[in-house]
């Protein structure tokens, strides 16, 4: 069964992660448009745990997963070249890779018997291994397990993804944001979880287009546009 609610902080992330982006089209206006981006990357992580939670536990090796993660896999590859066409100074590979990984440990705590704990804690160890050039580091990889748990258990919960998204952020330095966009930055990080987490709950009537397959093409296409338009201008 669809979830409007899910579309909802799908379009979120997508919408807050282009704003992020005009950063390279827009520089001047950096230290705002860092700040709405902070949302992105927690409600990505958000969608993964919300599809993760809906499964069957202890039914890991699926048709379903391993579709998901087939997906995951090609669309850590294919935004490579457009990444580094707009992020050409970036030390880091392109999101994907991070969510990909994410979902492997997101399983590991949603699927808890030995084999999944054994894959998520070998998952973990590779990303901690390749912690400098994962974007948002093994701490995002750790971000949507967080939310797998805050999904499932609401309340106190909801703080420790919060905790885990500032730790993940923290490495990018709060950049261009000022002494007093650094802690805007900072406020929007630790919320932005919380904010996702509280509109999953919610009973949204009205229509919402639904975010298909279609989403996993909106993410190299628009940082190829965006390449492009800078080229241009």
């Amino acid at each position: 069964m669809r979830s409007t609610s899910l579309d909802l902080v799908k379009w979120l992330a997508m919408l807050t992660m282009v704003i992020d982006h005009l950063r390279y089209l827009w520089p001047e206006a950096t230290a705002g448009l860092f700040v709405v981006g902070r949302f992105a990357f927690p409600l990505f992580c958000l969608g993964i745990a919300a599809n993760v939670s809906r499964s069957r536990p202890g039914d890991l090796y699926s048709e379903n997963n391993f579709r998901y993660l087939s997906w995951l896999l090609a669309f850590s590859l294919i935004p490579e070249m457009p990444y580094r066409a707009l992020s050409e100074m970036s030390n880091t590979l392109n999101v994907m890779p991070t969510l990909m990984l994410g979902l492997i440990v997101a399983w590991s705590v949603h699927h808890s018997d030995r084999t999944g704990l054994l894959l998520g804690l070998f998952t973990l160890t590779v990303s901690i291994a390749l912690h400098d050039r994962l974007m948002y580091g093994a701490f995002g990889v750790l971000l949507p397990a967080t939310m797998v748990l805050a999904v499932q258990r609401p309340g106190i919960t909801w703080l420790i993804p919060a905790i885990f998204s500032v730790l993940a952020n923290s490495r990018d330095g709060w950049i261009g944001a000022g002494p007093f966009g650094t802690w805007w930055a900072m406020a929007t990080t630790f919320a932005a979880p919380m904010v996702g987490l509280w509109l999953l709950r919610q009973k949204i009537t009205q229509h919402i287009w639904p975010v298909g397959r279609w989403g996993y093409y909106f993410y190299p296409g628009h940082l190829a546009v965006l390449a492009l338009l800078r080229v241009a201008l």
